[in-house]
């Protein structure tokens, strides 16, 4: 399904989704955002290897591959965010000395990558049926030379930007779980984009309710 959002303060462009597209993952979803497309896919919870088992947890492991090439540095940062994203969210202690998998694949990266990764991984994980303490989404948030916030930037919008922020946030209070800044920016300025962010939210996790009530109340005949 396809959505398009906006607001006199929030702006988000057209996003979508799809869950359960591979059969091999215990579940898998494929979300977009503008141009900007991801597909997750969740492994386990399955046995791990001894020298990663945490006795009173599962062990998650967040692996990024990029459109074209080999990881680098800037996908590994991104692997942390999302992992300790996760971590805050799932309830781990119900399966310890077990591992969960999760394979994030850039389909194409026209801006605001990192928060399309949050928003894929969150709906995958919803698929394979994982506890979860809270729902999250992400939302990224450009400052431009002028001072304008311009929400889910385009990767050209992101270039012209003098900072860049991606949010983490709960569905529960709406707080901020995890945050990645770039770039220069005032108090204020962070205090401003975390608002809209909050707002933004509202919107993604009125797509997820939606989205998930169409797929299970589809009639049967």
């Amino acid at each position: 399904m396809m959505e398009e959002c906006s607001s006199p303060t929030v702006s988000l462009r057209e996003f979508g989704c799809e869950q359960s597209l591979l059969s091999r993952p215990d579940g898998s979803a494929s979300f977009v955002q503008g141009d900007t497309s991801v597909l997750a896919a969740v492994y386990g919870p399955a046995e791990v290897k001894v020298s990663k088992e945490i006795y009173d947890r599962a062990t998650l492991e967040v692996i990024i591959q990029p459109k074209i090439g080999l990881p680098s540095v800037k996908e590994r940062a991104q692997e942390k965010c999302v992992r300790e994203t996760c971590e805050a969210s799932l309830l781990l202690s119900l399966h310890p000395r077990s591992s969960l998998t999760l394979v994030l694949q850039v389909l194409h990266n026209d801006g605001s990558l990192l928060s399309g990764f949050l928003n894929a991984a969150c709906m995958a994980m919803m698929d394979a049926g994982l506890p979860m303490s809270c729902l999250f989404c992400g939302v990224t948030c450009a400052i431009h030379a002028d001072g304008r916030i311009i929400t889910d930037p385009t990767a050209a919008q992101e270039v012209e930007s003098r900072a860049l922020m991606t949010f983490a946030i709960d569905s529960k209070e709406r707080r901020v779980m995890m945050t990645s800044t770039k770039g220069s920016f005032s108090v204020h300025e962070l205090q401003q984009c975390i608002a809209v962010s909050q707002a933004a939210s509202e919107k993604i996790f009125h797509f997820y309710r939606d989205s998930v009530r169409r797929r299970y109340s589809k009639s049967v005949f």
